[in-house]
């Protein structure tokens, strides 16, 4: 039997059990896949991370929920960055191997430590599903979608299904039935759902969002989701911001409604062929045994 530390770092916040909670597991060139998946269903976090060598980038980290492994998770990387660069273990420029390729990422150590990691290439593909059934997966109603934007599938790294919303009463009522997903997402049945609106609680973020995962992840939300929120930065220069720009800076919140108040700050360049990085905070939280 191993005795594995994973380590609790708390993404998109500097207040330890607030943001997203990440689990970190140095040096884990040594475990099995199955190894892996076991302690991330054991340590049930939204996602655990695994830090490996990499040959075509300075680490290679792999990413797994409590059900599965996914290819990119935008807090769990800015955690496990946060994690090795406090742990002196990091330069502040580096690149890391995941899945969904190989991403730059920077470091900046003013009076705060903030991640910033691109993120893959966005992609959108039409939902072409019932907007009625969408909506009692969800809890509310086809009226509390917005009607002047589309429901949509969009990836920077994995694939969300985007679902702009009229109001913020409307996002914080949302109950999900989150076993009906997969038939409503004919497209992408492994998918989330991401719901959000304009209305905000702070003052200062552009965007209020939720996540919602697949049934197959083994968790229900996740609280505060960075691939997610750059997605909605891609989504607003194509969908809201119509006209021509060279960078825009936008900050998500997320988590409220699960008292996990999280933000992410993205930032969209170049609008003919969009460049999405995302940026956060991180602090250590605790760490546990796990046992396989």
């Amino acid at each position: 039997m191993k005795q594995i530390k994973v380590n609790q770092y708390d993404a998109f916040s500097r207040k330890p059990h607030k943001g997203n909670p990440a689990g970190v597991v140095f040096k884990a060139d040594s475990l099995t896949d199955h190894e892996m998946q076991l302690i991330a269903t054991k340590a049930k976090f939204s996602e655990t991370a695994f830090i490996l060598p990499s040959s075509s980038a300075e680490l290679h980290i792999r990413y797994f929920t409590p059900g599965q492994e996914v290819d990119l998770c935008g807090h769990a990387t800015i955690a496990s960055l946060y994690a090795l660069y406090t742990n002196n273990m990091l330069s502040k420029k580096l690149t890391i191997e995941t899945k969904a390729g190989i991403l730059p990422i920077k470091i900046e150590d003013n009076d705060q430590v903030l991640i910033t990691m691109n993120q893959a290439k966005p992609s959108f593909h039409p939902f072409n599903g019932s907007k009625d059934e969408l909506a009692s997966a969800l809890g509310i109603t086809v009226h509390d979608f917005s009607s002047d934007l589309p429901i949509v599938y969009g990836s920077t790294g994995s694939w969300t299904l985007i679902v702009p919303l009229k109001s913020l009463t409307a996002c914080q009522k949302i109950q999900p039935l989150s076993e009906r997903f997969p038939q409503l997402l004919t497209d992408f049945p492994r998918a989330s759902i991401h719901p959000f609106c304009f209305e905000t609680v702070h003052k200062d973020a552009h965007m209020h969002g939720r996540h919602f995962s697949s049934p197959y992840s083994g968790i229900v939300e996740d609280p505060v989701t960075g691939t997610a929120s750059g997605v909605m930065g891609a989504y607003y220069a194509t969908y809201v911001h119509d006209s021509a720009f060279s960078s825009m800076n936008l900050l998500v919140e997320q988590g409220l409604e699960i008292e996990k108040d999280g933000l992410v700050y993205v930032k969209v360049e170049n609008s003919r062929d969009l460049c999405i990085s995302i940026a956060g905070e991180a602090v250590y939280a605790e760490t546990k045994t796990i046992l396989i």
